[in-house]
């Protein structure tokens, strides 16, 4: 997307927690515990993906993404689909962008991606 920056993967997390589970260290019910507003907003709002559960294997995970900023005033916290988020990046001046992957048959959820768009000034990288 053209105004994205500040990225943050979280995919050394999710190794992470994957890992936990597969060793014994955490159980399925503290990975697989996603909210009924978050299944519920994969079900109405999120994207699904070729990704398999990484818990239980049987089906792809959806990506759900939240918006949240002080611009944003009563769209903050919403579920939105990608293609509202190229209009609101011309729309407002900057704003964080959250992507949870959610497996609506295990409950599994995690943080993906989070990064900021909007038409606000770039990030002056390096300069004082």
């Amino acid at each position: 997307m053209w105004s994205q920056r500040r990225v943050v993967d979280y995919g050394l997390a999710k190794r992470a927690a994957v890992r936990s589970l597969h060793s014994g260290r955490a159980s399925r019910g503290d990975v697989c515990d996603a909210q009924p507003y978050l299944l519920r907003a994969a079900r109405h709002f999120g994207e699904p993906t070729e990704r398999l559960c990484p818990v239980c294997e049987r089906e792809n995970v959806t990506n759900v993404t939240y918006v949240y900023g002080e611009c944003l005033g009563r769209h903050a916290g919403q579920a939105k689909v990608t293609s509202e988020l190229i209009t609101m990046a011309h729309d407002y001046d900057e704003f964080r962008v959250y992507v949870v992957e959610v497996c609506q048959g295990c409950s599994w959820n995690h943080l993906t991606v989070s990064y900021v768009l909007g038409n606000g000034p770039p990030d002056l990288v390096g300069q004082a």
